[in-house]
């Protein structure tokens, strides 16, 4: 698959698919939650991200955020600490964790074919409801005022009843 294949997919599955096309990647966001994509296309190498060698000719990475219940079903407990990987993050059409977002539960998948694009359409689809769910519980948090719930303060409870107004 493509690129174009893999955008045209996720704009048209997804409601309220955002994409951010400002660099040479695409980022995919709900609505108008943009404080973390559920997923990336990217196309070069980054600051953060030089294992997978995008730098190759037509060699583009695809990056889903998932759950961990899932991201362990795939790949087993991720052990903290140095060693070696047991992954080729060079490797084409492999779903694997990501290089560095491994560690919050992203996978990746260079250049995946169709066969490979249909085991990561359901992991599509938990990242954009974990999106969506974020989405959501920001937008309840704004809407509530920090301090609903507060006990008075004491300025507040020191406060002189109010009066009724003299006849």
């Amino acid at each position: 698959m493509d690129q174009a294949s893999i955008t045209r997919y996720i704009v048209e599955a997804f409601a309220q698919v955002h994409t951010d096309t400002s660099t040479a990647d695409t980022f995919f966001f709900y609505s108008s939650y943009r404080k973390l994509p559920f997923a990336t296309l990217v196309t070069h190498d980054t600051d953060f991200d030089h294992a997978s060698h995008l730098d190759r000719p037509d060699v583009f990475g695809l990056n889903v955020g998932i759950g961990r219940e899932t991201f362990r079903s795939f790949f087993g407990p991720r052990r903290a600490g140095g060693g070696e990987s047991p992954y080729d993050f060079t490797a084409l059409d492999r779903v694997m964790p990501h290089p560095v977002y491994g560690a919050m539960h992203w996978v990746c998948v260079l250049n995946p074919s169709e066969t490979t694009f249909r085991t990561v359409q359901p992991l599509l689809a938990e990242a954009y409801d974990r999106a969506v769910r974020m989405h959501a519980r920001a937008t309840i948090t704004a809407q509530t005022p920090a301090d609903a719930d507060a006990p008075p303060t004491l300025q507040e409870s020191a406060s002189p009843p109010e009066r009724a107004p003299k006849a």
